[in-house]
């Protein structure tokens, strides 16, 4: 089993693509996509495994042009595929 984090990201619409390669090279998994009433902003919650989380913030940033505040918390554990 590998522990997995629940992220919830913040960005502008036009942050999206980097938020998804992001999470693609890293086994995350986005499920859930809501546009903020009012703002261009777009929350977007994935579950990510923690053993791929180290430089994450970092690597998103670079990829969102610095526009991507992520927060990650604990969510559950995972059978690993084998």
């Amino acid at each position: 089993q590998e522990p997995v984090f629940l992220v919830e990201i913040t960005c502008p619409q036009e942050a999206m693509s980097g938020v998804y390669n992001c999470m693609n090279l890293r086994r995350g998994c986005v499920f859930e996509e809501n546009q903020r009433e009012g703002t261009p902003l777009v929350q977007v919650k994935a579950h990510l495994p923690v053993s791929e989380s180290f430089g994450f913030v970092a690597a998103l940033r670079q990829a969102t042009s610095g526009q991507a505040f992520p927060q990650c918390v604990f969510d559950h554990w995972e059978n690993l595929p084998g």
